[in-house]
């Protein structure tokens, strides 16, 4: 599968992403400048993570206005399959593909530590092949994760199995102690209405190969990958 990976200024995690796309799961890649306006005949696009232009203003608030935006919200009006990681998912929901907003965290700090996260859905391309009851270790790392919706948004997500992860402690137990933002129902990503646009706060490329001492994060990979032998 050929992937597109955007890469706005202050963008961090692209080379990550890239490496595990191209180096650990064998897929063609090509780099998106925020500037263009050619896909590049992407079958699924990548919003990666790191601190995008403008974010200072509300992260994401202008990275969504660049170009390529124009163009990755036409490919995800007629199903493209679209992927924010960290930061990329603050820029899907600023951008109206993703619903929700991803406020300042509880606590205001910054959080860069191993979390553990579930899967709550099997009928997502990113979570299909999953165990719902596995706690996956994953790294987080940002300031604004705090996932807030409002009752009827929440209802909905949760109505129409919107909800792709949710925090959990290492045991796979959904609790407010492991709650490491303060997230709306502990909710760490979650997909459209038309199940082809997702994002969460984890970053899963930081922990796909053993040289790191964590493999969780291909269970995500392997499951979008099946897309390619469909």
């Amino acid at each position: 599968m050929k992937f597109g990976v955007v890469i706005f200024p202050g963008s961090n995690c692209d080379e990550d992403i890239i490496h595990v796309l191209e180096n650990v799961m064998g897929q063609q890649v090509v780099r998106l400048w925020h500037k263009d306006h050619d896909l590049q005949g992407a079958e699924f696009i990548v919003l990666p993570g790191g601190f995008s232009f403008g974010d200072y203003l509300r992260s994401g608030a202008i990275a969504r206005f660049s170009p390529i935006m124009q163009e990755v919200i036409q490919f995800a009006a007629k199903g493209g399959k679209v992927l924010g990681i960290c930061n990329g998912f603050q820029i899907l929901t600023e951008a109206g593909l993703l619903p929700g907003a991803l406020l300042h965290n509880k606590n205001r700090k910054f959080i860069c530590r191993n979390i553990h996260m579930k899967a709550q859905t099997n009928n997502s391309l990113v979570t299909q092949f999953i165990d719902q009851q596995r706690a996956l270790k994953i790294p987080l790392a940002h300031g604004e994760g705090n996932y807030f919706a409002d009752a009827d948004v929440l209802k909905a997500l949760n109505d129409n199995d919107q909800v792709l992860f949710r925090y959990c402690d290492e045991f796979g137990n959904v609790t407010d102690e492991s709650n490491p933002n303060g997230s709306i129902e502990n909710i760490a990503g979650v997909t459209n209405a038309n199940r082809n646009v997702f994002g969460f706060m984890p970053h899963p490329e930081r922990a796909s190969e053993s040289l790191v001492g964590n493999e969780d994060g291909l269970a995500i990979f392997e499951s979008i990958l099946s897309l390619a032998k469909a």
